[in-house]
């Protein structure tokens, strides 16, 4: 039995490790492979950005096969607050008349979210404002500017479940198995009906990530950046191609850049195919569906490095409803 009993140093070193490690990959935030698929949970200005009131479920299990490997699961909701306006309109006969139309410059969501690592898990919540702002119009569209802001709020916690370790160590009985972080993130994007570019920073206030003795020099989160684009090609009648990117760094700068370069392939905007390569971490194949409200999805991440002999990739699952009337999607939103 002794040879499972684990020090307060030896505790605290995976801890470390598991920060270094998070921190390495600039993954102190959840990872997304489909990232195109809900927006908002990687940039707040995407908020309400296509008119519906939309339902989202995400689930991600990291390196399946290995022990304690990341997995994330997230719930998030997002709208446009629309208004009733009116516009005047002359007719042939130069006779004006009022119609009714649909407005609105506010989006809002929210969404909960719990992320393991090892030992370490995230759990928290976010709530999310974005304004938009009509920039004139392509081919019928609305362009978008829009900037959105998110207040979070987060735990991280020590899981000492299965953990063998001397009870009376005083290093474990003097620090806190949980630290509790409010945060904010901020985020800004340009939309038209043909492409879109955002960027996003979070962890702007860089909460305390100090577990043990507060009078030891301090540790704080890192924060994280986000560029993401893309642009939709027509190929034929009902086809598109969409490539598109999403680079990530963080304070770290050179040492924590990833880039995932992605291309799917809609047909009638029902159904998609799509590859990314991930620098220096994988290949992605997505595919996805659209019936009626609903929207399915799944991705499937082959693992490029050496994880791959101990794992059978990553997987991750989306689900999303959309309600609302034809009146309420993106393209009838009329500026007032």
């Amino acid at each position: 039995m002794k040879k499972y009993m684990r020090s307060g140093k030896d505790i605290f070193l995976v801890i470390a490790l598991s920060l270094i490690f998070n921190v390495s990959f600039a993954q102190q935030v959840p990872m997304y492979s489909q990232y195109i698929m809900n927006g908002f949970l990687v940039n707040p200005s995407f908020a309400g950005r296509d008119g519906y009131t939309t339902l989202t479920l995400t689930t991600r299990n990291q390196w399946v096969g290995m022990k304690e490997a990341p997995s994330t699961y997230a719930a998030s909701f997002q709208t446009r607050i629309l208004k009733n306006s009116y516009i005047s309109k002359s007719t042939s006969v130069k006779k004006k008349i009022v119609r009714p139309t649909k407005g609105g410059r506010v989006g809002a969501g929210g969404y909960i979210f719990n992320d393991n690592n090892g030992i370490m898990r995230r759990t928290g919540i976010q709530g999310i404002y974005s304004y938009h702002i009509p920039l004139g119009t392509t081919d019928g569209y609305p362009n978008d500017l829009a900037f959105g802001l998110g207040l979070t709020a987060y735990q991280y916690a020590i899981n000492m479940n299965g953990l063998i370790y001397d009870y009376s160590d005083p290093l474990l009985n003097n620090y806190d198995r949980s630290v509790f972080i409010t945060d904010f993130n901020f985020g800004a994007s340009f939309t038209t009906s043909k492409y879109y570019a955002g960027l996003a920073m979070t962890n702007i206030l860089r909460g305390s990530l100090l577990f043990g003795d507060t009078t030891r020099t301090n540790r704080n989160e890192l924060g994280h950046y986000f560029l993401t684009g893309g642009i939709k090609i027509p190929l034929a009648p009902d086809w598109i191609l969409e490539p598109s990117g999403f680079l990530k760094s963080s304070d770290m700068l050179l040492k924590s850049i990833q880039l995932d370069l992605t291309a799917r392939v809609y047909y009638k905007e029902d159904y998609w195919l799509g590859l990314s390569w991930r620098t220096n971490d994988a290949i992605i194949l997505m595919l996805g569906l659209k019936f009626d409200r609903f929207y399915f999805a799944y991705a499937s991440d082959f693992t490029l490095t050496d994880i791959r002999r101990e794992s059978f990739g990553s997987h991750e699952l989306t689900l999303a409803v959309k309600f609302g009337e034809s009146a309420r999607r993106y393209r009838w939103i009329n500026a007032y």
